[in-house]
């Protein structure tokens, strides 16, 4: 039973101890914490090599060794101290951080948890300098051989602090935290070398080579490495982890990469986000890249994304978190364009329709031929009657306007078509297409293709001439339930300008007079469907996202059905107008509409290539 303490009205002053075991905690939250500090002050310090040695998922040992300039003997004691930095000098100095330290507690708050060596050597020097720490209080200092940069050992870690480490996991679990954090730094700067000793065996160790799309393979495996679709264009110049006057010549810069829809999961891990080379935790660029793949992925899956945004540092506070994992910008709506935009240009420019192979547990995988780019050569220039592709604006929440904004690199003239052209060669099962293309066959499921077909031309209806509306030749009553009657009057404009004519009728009833061309052309039964997308509408998403969630259901539920015959003629429509999609290769609910059989992987099945 839990008691109130005695004498709550006295005030005490905690002593330094205790005071410093709570600002710690703050701090260093699991041995993953503690190599995040280390990192941070070896990349800070110009490190090239960066090598992490751990036992007992480091809770018994941590080591980190950086080839970084290193810290004059003299100053070691100062590195121990609270508050100690050479990062900042004045308050002032926060607003322009361009170091990932900059609090002068990393060291400070490691040393209070744990035993702490620091033995370093600054270039030039003849020999190294080393400092014993426990508990926050040196036992011991001196000179000592030692390679140019610095060496931290960190032991028993929460030794004087029995309840902290009742809470941290197993040493496996604690071990993947740090395996995930420095791949995370992999991403961050691959120009650096990062290497990762586990129980003496060593788990990672990249190239440090400069090119992102060589350490994503590191994190995410090489066949997603080699699908990954850039974003933007990498800056050229210093990095953020470098000082420089001149790095942020862009209110904000975005680049990186993205994985196409066929390869998402199933979580968010596989999302990562750097500002100013700091990685970061974000809701609001999480939403940002998925609004992005809003209609490409299905619901429940999620993007490989990796996203640096180069802002200036005026912009945005990186002092509002503890761990320094989140940070706060001064305009989120313009970070939030900026990155949702290049991510959606870039997906636009790239995605290729899903090849016949193997279905992985986390969706079908793109195989990928020798000698071909992952934009393989059936992308050829289209062009269909009335002119070329159709370029409106995002139909339904991205502008294409301020495109180039987002820094994507144009694809050659011959690439930009979305589609390359398909001749039909019939159908199957009354459900899918089959069309030969420039590379092979494509297999089409007609309800998924109609669908998208549809989704886009309701968009441009609406920013244009607005939706077809056929009047019913018998208005239809719908009976609401309390709690769709309370919710409805926010709807009804909404609907209306998706084509639908509703009236009030009474306490709780509406008048539907009016349908959406295509809706009626569909012959559904309008008042059942009506009730189903009011209900389904307004308890399934945020009100924000109504008029959008009404156009994918409208769209779904006009579009021809799986097991619905057609004729050469009707195919042949369904291409032309899927050609001129902004999007064909996706239904507005993000499943694919397409498959591809390569003429290499048919001769392959048929044992005509080996």
């Amino acid at each position: 039973m839990l008691t109130r303490p005695h004498n709550t009205s006295q005030i005490h002053v905690l002593p330094d101890d205790v005071a410093s075991k709570i600002a710690a905690g703050e701090v260093i939250e699991r041995p993953a914490s503690v190599v995040r500090e280390l990192i941070d002050n070896a990349i800070d310090a110009g490190a090239r090599n960066i090598r992490v040695e751990i036992r007992g998922g480091g809770r018994e040992l941590i080591r980190v060794i950086d080839d970084g300039c290193g810290i004059e003997p003299d100053q070691l004691p100062n590195a121990f101290l609270r508050h100690a930095t050479s990062k900042i000098l004045t308050a002032e100095d926060l607003w322009t951080v361009r170091t990932l330290g900059f609090r002068g507690e990393a060291l400070f708050s490691v040393a209070a948890v744990s035993h702490v060596n620091l033995l370093s050597r600054p270039q030039g020097r003849q020999g190294g300098y080393e400092l014993s720490v426990e508990g926050g209080v040196v036992v011991a200092q001196g000179p000592k051989g030692a390679p140019y940069g610095t060496i931290v050992t960190v032991r028993d870690l929460f030794y004087n602090l029995p309840a902290r480490l009742k809470f941290l996991k197993s040493p496996q679990a604690e071990a993947a935290h740090i395996t995930a954090l420095m791949q995370q730094y992999a991403l961050a700067h691959p120009g650096i070398s990062y290497t990762l000793g586990n129980e003496g065996r060593t788990s990672l160790q990249t190239p440090g080579d400069g090119d992102l799309r060589s350490a994503a393979s590191y994190v995410y495996g090489p066949e997603v490495a080699r699908a990954l679709l850039p974003v933007g264009i990498e800056p050229t110049g210093a990095r953020p982890s470098e000082s420089s006057d001149t790095q942020f010549l862009q209110p904000i810069e975005v680049y990186g990469y993205v994985a196409p829809p066929a390869h998402s999961r199933s979580n968010r891990q596989g999302m990562h986000f750097f500002i100013n080379g700091r990685a970061v935790q974000s809701r609001m660029l999480q939403f940002g890249v998925e609004e992005a793949y809003h209609s490409l992925l299905m619901v429940g899956r999620h993007p490989i994304s990796i996203i640096n945004v180069l802002i200036d540092p005026s912009s945005l506070d990186v002092n509002v978190h503890p761990a320094k994992a989140e940070v706060k910008f001064r305009d989120e709506r313009a970070v939030f364009s900026a990155v949702q935009r290049a991510v959606r240009s870039s997906l636009q420019a790239h995605v290729p329709a899903p090849v016949y192979g193997s279905r992985s547990q986390e969706g079908w995988t793109l195989t990928q031929e020798a000698g071909t780019e992952t934009r393989s050569d059936w992308y050829e220039s289209t062009t269909v009657e009335g002119g070329s592709h159709n370029t409106q604006s995002e139909l339904w929440s991205v502008s294409n306007a301020g495109a180039d904004a987002g820094g994507v690199e144009p694809l050659p003239a011959a690439m930009q078509s979305t589609l390359p052209p398909l001749r039909v060669v019939g159908q199957v099962g009354s459900t899918y297409i089959i069309a030969e293309g420039p590379d092979g066959l494509f297999l089409l499921d007609q309800h998924a293709a109609h669908e998208r077909i549809l989704y886009e031309e309701l968009g441009a209806a609406m920013e244009s001439q607005g939706v077809p509306v056929q009047p019913l030749l018998q208005p239809v009553t719908l009976e609401l339930t309390a709690s769709q009657r309370a919710d409805v009057d926010q709807v009804l404009p909404l609907m209306s300008g998706l084509g639908f004519e509703i009236d009030p009728f009474g306490e709780t009833s509406l008048l539907v007079r009016a349908v959406p061309a295509i809706y009626a052309s569909s012959r559904r039964d309008v008042g059942h469907d009506l009730l189903e997308l009011l209900d389904t509408v307004m308890r399934g998403s945020h009100p924000a996202r109504w008029r959008e969630e009404m156009a994918i259901t409208l769209a779904c539920h006009s579009a021809v059905r799986a097991g619905q015959t057609l004729s050469l003629d009707e195919m042949r429509t369904l291409l032309h107008r899927l050609e001129r999609c902004r999007y064909p290769r996706s239904c507005a609910h993000g499943r694919p509409t397409m498959l591809h059989l390569s003429q290499m992987q048919l001769e392959r099945e048929f044992g005509r290539r080996n």
